[in-house]
C-alpha cells in the first residue's frame, strides 16, 4: 500500500491518522525527545504514517514498555488517544517507561493523569555514562529516586548495560554503577527491575548475580526487549527473570531471538512495543505505538506453538504479578 492508500488510512486509529497535506511530523514539531525520521543504518527516509491497527486480541495484556513521550510519525497523541486506541484492540493498559530526568516527570504526571498507565523510572545507561561524564550524576539519580518513590511508579527502569553505543572502558564503568545503583534503589522500594541490555549480556548477568549475593535482587527482574539467544533465556529461566518480547522477534533474521522464546517459560514471559521504536512486522519502520502489541504477541504464540488467547492470558497474570493492579 502507498502512503496515500486510503483503504489503510481507513484502518488508522483516528487520532493517528495523517493530517493534512504539507503538515510538519509530530517528531518535528517541539524540543521534546523524537525518534529520527531517517532509518539509523541507512540514513533513508522513513515512511512516517502510523500503521494500521491490527485485529483485537481475544484476552487483554498489557504493554510492559512504552516511551509515550516521544514523538514520531506525522501526528501528535496524547496518552488518553494513545491508551484508548490500544484499549480498542485488546492492549488495556501500559508501563511508561522514563530515561532521564525529564522523562520521569513527563512519566508521573501520564501516570496521574491516564489510569490505563504505571510507570517505570531510571536513567537509561547511556545517559548515565554522560552525566557522570560531565558531573552530574549524583543529582539526576537522587531525583530518579525521590519520584520512584510515586505508588504508581511499579519500575525501576530501564537501567543496565549498552555496550553498542557506549564503548569507552571509562563509560562501562559508568554504566555498572549506575545499574548497581538502580538495583539497590529497586530493592530498597519493593519494585520490579526493567533492564536495557545492548551488547553486554554476559556483564548484565555478572552484575545481577553479584548484587544478588551482596543484598538480594529487587522482587522481579524484567529483560526489557529481549536480544539474547537461547543461553540468556536458560540463564532467564534458572533465576527466575522475565523476558519481555517486542517488535524483533517478527523480524525475519532474528530467529536466535525465536529459539530463546521457544524455550522460555510462560510465566516468564511478557510483551512490549517500546514505542515508539521497534515496529513489529509488517510494519518494519514505521512509527510504533501500544495499538500495535497484538502483532508481536500473535508472532510469539505462533513461534511457540501456543493458541493465542492462552498466551495471552500468561501474559497477563504475569504482568498483574510484576506490576500490580491499575
Amino acid at each position: 500500500m502507498s502512503a496515500a492508500d486510503p483503504s489503510e488510512t481507513a484502518l488508522v486509529p483516528e487520532a493517528y491518522r495523517p493530517p493534512a497535506a504539507g503538515a510538519v511530523p509530530a517528531a518535528a514539531q517541539d524540543d521534546g525527545p523524537a525518534r529520527a525520521t531517517t532509518e539509523e543504518k541507512t540514513g533513508r527516509k522513513r515512511r512516517l504514517e502510523f500503521p494500521p491497527a491490527p485485529a483485537p486480541l481475544p484476552v487483554p495484556v498489557v504493554d510492559n514498555h512504552t516511551h509515550l513521550d516521544f514523538r514520531d510519525g506525522l501526528v501528535r497523541v496524547d496518552v488518553h488517544q494513545a491508551m484508548d486506541a490500544a484499549e480498542a484492540v485488546g492492549v488495556v493498559g501500559a508501563v511508561q517507561v522514563a530515561c532521564d530526568v525529564e522523562s520521569a516527570r513527563f512519566t508521573v504526571q501520564a501516570i496521574e493523569a491516564e489510569p490505563r498507565l504505571l510507570g517505570a523510572i531510571a536513567l537509561h545507561p547511556n545517559d548515565a555514562a554522560r552525566l557522570t561524564a560531565r558531573g552530574e550524576f549524583e543529582e539526576a539519580f537522587a531525583e530518579i529516586a525521590r519520584l520512584a518513590e510515586h505508588p504508581r511508579v511499579r519500575a525501576v527502569g530501564e537501567t543496565g548495560l549498552d555496550h553498542y553505543r557506549t564503548r569507552e572502558a571509562e563509560g562501562h564503568a559508568a554504566q555498572e554503577e549506575s545499574f548497581r545503583r538502580h538495583i539497590r534503589l529497586a530493592r530498597a522500594l519493593g519494585k520490579a527491575l526493567q533492564i536495557h541490555d545492548r551488547d553486554a549480556h554476559d556483564d548484565v548477568v555478572r552484575v545481577l548475580l553479584e548484587e544478588q549475593a551482596d543484598g538480594g535482587l529487587p522482587p522481579h527482574v524484567v529483560f526489557h526487549c529481549f536480544s539474547g539467544g537461547e543461553a540468556l533465556a536458560r540463564t532467564c529461566a534458572e533465576h527466575g527473570w522475565h523476558a519481555s518480547f517486542a517488535g524483533p522477534v517478527t523480524f525475519k533474521a532474528n530467529e536466535e531471538l525465536r529459539a530463546a522464546l521457544r524455550i522460555l517459560p510462560p510465566e516468564l514471559l511478557l510483551v512490549e512495543t517500546d514505542a515508539p521504536f521497534l515496529t513489529p512486522h509488517p510494519h518494519r519502520g514505521r512509527p510504533n505505538a501500544p495499538y500495535q502489541i497484538p502483532l508481536t504477541l500473535r508472532a510469539m504464540a505462533e513461534t511457540r506453538g501456543d493458541d493465542v488467547a492462552d498466551l495471552a492470558r500468561a501474559i497477563a497474570a504475569t504482568t498483574q504479578r510484576v506490576y500490580g493492579t491499575f
